[in-house]
């Protein structure tokens, strides 16, 4: 698979939404980005004004995870704003595309688990 969701092979890549293809990290150890504390995403993944996220604030990590896996445009954005252990124990609470989740888990098939250790 590519970084972009594509399964080698394959006719059509999986998209997060019409016209934006899922991205994936090769590897959830690359991924180190922040678990607490407020971070500032930047306006090309959140289009408002006030880009601050709590993350310690219940629900908003997962917001942030859900925001980033459905608008990254390229690999650097998931390793930046992306935990992989983080990212394996909320997996199966996310909402996510249908193409977005298709391509993580074909990717990473011990996401699809219904107890992801952490």
């Amino acid at each position: 698979m590519d970084p972009f969701g594509s399964v080698r092979g394959s006719r059509k890549p999986y998209e997060a939404r019409p016209g934006r293809l899922a991205v994936v990290a090769d590897d959830l150890n690359e991924l180190t980005g922040p678990t607490t504390g407020i971070v500032e995403l930047p306006h090309r993944l959140f289009w408002q004004p006030d880009r601050h996220v709590d993350l310690d604030q219940p629900g908003l990590l997962n917001w942030m995870y859900e925001t980033v896996l459905t608008e990254a445009v390229h690999p650097d954005e998931l390793r930046t704003w992306l935990h992989g252990v983080t990212l394996a124990r909320l997996w199966s609470t996310l909402y996510l595309p249908g193409g977005v989740r298709r391509a993580w888990e074909e990717r990473h098939p011990g996401l699809r688990a219904r107890d992801v250790a952490a």
